[in-house]
């Protein structure tokens, strides 16, 4: 027989999964600038300052260098990265987010805030709300450990 507990652990981890893939497909959507998810997420990053070259982004989003490297060029054509040398090691490139890339990054994730804060006063009661609010502060929670 198996343990009730157990049973409400996997139902719930995948209403869990299921909805916040969901939440976070619809809130890739919100993106002024039309960059691809790999774009948006080095983009990210760099401005965040979690990374300042190819290979640390690469290693960070768990594809190739080659991969990653494609993306870095082309937010570098479209005028969103800068390279330049290290002075500490002159065959590494560092990478930082020109005014144009910080902005576009910076509106994007308002832009994500305000769709989000818009859909849950629009379609979720006050009721509702502190529960999504205390359910969100468990999910950090499990993201803790």
């Amino acid at each position: 027989m198996s343990d009730p507990g157990s049973d409400l652990a996997a139902r719930t981890a995948s209403e869990v999964r299921v909805a916040v893939g969901r939440l976070h497909r619809r809130l890739r959507l919100v993106n002024e600038g039309g960059l691809s998810a790999s774009q948006s997420s080095a983009l990210a990053r760099i401005v965040k300052g979690e990374a300042d070259t190819a290979a640390a982004l690469a290693a960070l989003d768990g594809v190739r260098q080659q991969s990653m490297a494609a993306t870095v060029a082309a937010l570098e054509q479209d005028g969103l990265l800068v390279r330049s040398v290290d002075p500490a090691d002159g065959r590494r490139s560092i990478l930082r987010a020109t005014p144009e890339g910080e902005a576009l990054f910076l509106g994007n994730r308002a832009a994500r805030q305000e769709w989000l804060s818009t859909a849950l006063r629009e379609r979720l009661d006050e009721a509702e709300l502190a529960t999504v609010l205390e359910a969100a502060a468990l999910l950090q929670r499990l993201t803790e450990q």
